[in-house]
């Protein structure tokens, strides 16, 4: 048996062993059988190589060789990444549908991003310059949205010794030569091979203190997510995670979206792939693939290929960074990825932790949460990697394993309720069970660039609303009449926040996206609406002349009235909030 070849001995699902294979890496890439599938080797043990099975097995025969290709899985990064649509393993779907037709066949191999394809290259180093790992040396206009900047992969430096001219070059084609002090020579093309589960370096990583901005009040104002932090999306079946990921997805003020449809059902990844490239981004007008990139790994494809979807996501997210561009990525969902993770466990015959989870799953979620951060980039700009992970709990029970150990890596927590979606409240985030760590971290930023009493204003109307949750407890008990006006009018503005500011149309022109701004005008007339209204409670002003109908109704339409490039008309509802309670206060002293 040739070194670097061994034979099956055992094949379980995803899962094969062979034997002769200890000279084998582990983490290494091989191919399985006869149809040359593609694998990794996840264990070696006394020569007997254990090894999940990206792709399906059926038909894989014992005896059948086990061929090593001496490299992890890796992903070809360069021009051709944006506006496509790749697999678990970041094989172009497009290009597999255009040689193949509509299904995927077993052993095409690891297909990637067209380097024969041409593309527009500014250069921008010369012959006897001295470069470094992680450098710009050259452009290529990707997308009308997109400049991809190619750069010294991590580990290379030295003298430019031979360079092309700008011009047409193909992805293939060598565009640089460096040699470096020990006289090697490297030869740099369009493309970069890295390793899916390893860290791309960076320069250092820096302190958080810019929110993701994403138009959406409930988490801009209340629950906050920072650029280059995490933050987890939990909820049942039917709560609209995947349509609050596509919000973030279309309106956050990210450079690049990545979209990993992990484990989701088929119907649901048909609707992302068939709605994305008609969707407009709305800052440039152009389609949102231009800065988009779409994985796409359903239910029913192998499951060792989920387990390496969101990896494959991270690491394209990782490169983009490293270009000085501030990335988000989606990972929908977590939960199916977890899953994937106890089915190769199961068939490892690995003992089972909780729920029949791998011991080690609280270890694989960390090690995806920490890849994302805010950092200065070995070129010396500033990237961010954002992680929003999904995750769907069995019964929408939230103490189950995959929850409770994302809790502890992801600091925004936006708890999605089952409760709020069945009354058609979206984003049906609950505003009691969420929370963001951020906001002492962004405290400043609010202070500078929204108001200095912004967050003092947020927490006031939360705990406005906790109150009011106390004391839906009462009136479930004896109703909402013994309670004292001051106690009603609480019940009464609780309803203008959650209608007015919390509840959020995706499909209305002027409330699909808020900017801050208008996000704190609308908060601030609520809050002055309490606090004028509360004045006439404290002074025996009865509660039916208090809450006036029109006025309340018209402080909750104001996100659909006002449009978001001219807000004068909310300071008109301060001053006709301010003319009503001046006139009930004046007739009341007058009767009194």
């Amino acid at each position: 048996m040739k070194k670097g070849e061994g034979r099956i001995t055992y094949i379980n699902g995803p899962v094969v062993k062979g034997s002769g294979m200890a000279h084998f890496m582990m983490r290494e890439m091989v191919l399985v059988g006869e149809k040359k599938l593609i694998a990794e080797i996840i264990g070696i043990s006394g020569g007997v190589g254990t090894i999940q099975v990206y792709e399906e097995t059926e038909g894989l025969e014992l005896n059948e060789t086990i061929v090593g290709l001496g490299v992890p899985l890796s992903l070809k990064l360069g021009p051709g990444l944006m506006g496509n649509i790749f697999d678990g393993i970041g094989r172009p779907l497009r290009e597999i549908e255009a040689s193949n037709g509509d299904f995927i066949p077993l052993g095409i191999g690891l297909l990637s991003i067209d380097l024969e394809k041409s593309w527009d290259v500014e250069m921008r180093v010369e012959t006897g310059d001295f470069v470094h790992g992680g450098q710009i040396f050259a452009s290529v206009k990707e997308t009308e949205l997109i400049t991809h900047k190619l750069m010294v992969p991590p580990g290379v430096g030295g003298v430019v010794i031979q360079t092309v001219q700008s011009g047409r070059h193909k992805g293939s084609d060598v565009l640089l030569s460096v040699q470096d002090k020990d006289d090697k020579i490297t030869e740099l093309r369009m493309y970069q091979d890295w390793p899916v589960r390893k860290s791309r370096p960076y320069d250092k990583r820096m302190k958080i203190s810019k929110p993701l901005i994403t138009g959406q009040r409930i988490l801009d104002t209340f629950f906050p997510i920072a650029k280059g932090g995490t933050a987890a999306i939990p909820g049942g079946f039917g709560t609209g995670k995947t349509m609050t990921q596509h919000q973030l997805a279309k309106w956050s003020d990210a450079d690049i979206i990545i979209y990993i449809g992990c484990g989701e059902r088929g119907n649901e990844m048909t609707a992302v792939l068939e709605e994305f490239p008609k969707l407009i981004d709305p800052k440039s007008g152009l389609p949102i693939m231009e800065r988009t990139v779409l994985i796409a790994n359903t239910s029913n494809m192998p499951v060792a290929a989920r387990e390496a979807s969101i990896y494959t996501g991270i690491t394209m997210g990782e490169y983009f960074r490293d270009m000085g561009y501030h990335v988000a990525i989606m990972a929908d969902s977590t939960s199916r990825w977890a899953e994937a993770l106890r089915e190769i466990s199961g068939r490892l015959e690995e003992m089972p932790a909780e729920e029949g989870y791998p011991a080690y799953l609280s270890y694989r979620l960390a090690e995806f949460y920490e890849r994302a951060g805010y950092v200065k980039t070995l070129h010396g700009d500033e990237g961010s990697v954002t992680i929003i992970g999904a995750v769907s709990p069995a019964g929408g029970d939230f103490s189950e394993p995959v929850t409770e150990n994302t809790k502890r890596y992801a600091n925004a927590f936006l708890a999605l309720d089952r409760k709020l979606a069945y009354s058609r409240h979206y984003p049906a985030i609950n505003w009691l069970s969420s929370y963001s760590g951020y906001l002492k971290i962004l405290e400043e930023w609010y202070f500078d660039h929204v108001s200095p009493d912004a967050i003092h204003l947020r927490n006031q109307v939360l705990k406005l609303l906790q109150e009011e949750s106390k004391l839906l407890d009462i009136v479930q008990l004896v109703g909402e009449d013994v309670l004292p006006d001051s106690q009603r009018l609480i019940l009464e503005i609780s309803r203008v926040v959650k209608t007015g500011i919390l509840q959020q149309s995706a499909f209305h022109k002027e409330d699909t996206f808020v900017p801050m701004a208008k996000q704190y005008q609308m908060l601030s007339a609520v809050w002055h609406l309490y606090e004028r209204a509360s004045a006439c409670a404290e002074r025996g002003i009865p509660m039916s002349l208090i809450k006036e109908e029109a006025l309340f109704e018209n402080i909750t339409k104001m996100k659909y009235t006002v449009p978001n490039d001219d807000l004068k008309a909310i300071d008109a509802l301060v001053v006709e909030v301010d003319q009503y309670y001046d006139a009930l206060m004046a007739r009341y002293d007058q009767v009194m």
